[in-house]
């Protein structure tokens, strides 16, 4: 027999968290999840910066964590958004200005610049990557 169960536990009212094995594709996934949960939480006008600023973690993810997984916690905060991507890789990241022809090396300037505060807390069995957005 079939049961129906609550779509939206008491949880999912300020937070969701889940890990995952990222791939190329996967911002554009998370960034729906992030943007439903933003609707729902009246935070809509948040989906283009903290869209933008998670797909920039979870690239970082792509190009240098092996194996690629990480977990993501999206909160919805009294004063907004704040976003977590952590992984099992310790060390620290920073935002750096890339020369003008570096391919790569923009993400943490770009979250710099989309988002009110951002930053890194370091363990021993690795590291979280933070940003917040106020309402």
């Amino acid at each position: 027999m079939n049961q129906a169960t609550d779509l939206y536990p008491a949880a999912l009212a300020t937070s969701y968290r889940m890990a995952f094995t990222v791939g190329e594709h996967s911002a554009g996934h998370m960034r729906r999840i992030l943007h439903m949960f933003l609707t729902r939480w009246g935070l809509g006008h948040l989906s283009d910066p903290g869209g933008l600023a998670l797909t920039e973690l979870v690239a970082n993810v792509v190009r240098h964590v092996p194996g690629r997984r990480c977990s993501v916690l999206i909160l919805r905060e009294p004063y907004g958004l704040r976003v977590e991507v952590s992984d099992e890789v310790p060390g620290a990241v920073y935002a750096k200005v890339p020369a003008p022809l570096d391919e790569g090396g923009r993400g943490l300037v770009l979250v710099e610049a989309v988002t009110d505060r951002w930053g890194v807390d370091e363990r021993t069995d690795g590291k979280k990557v933070w940003f917040e957005c106020d309402a």
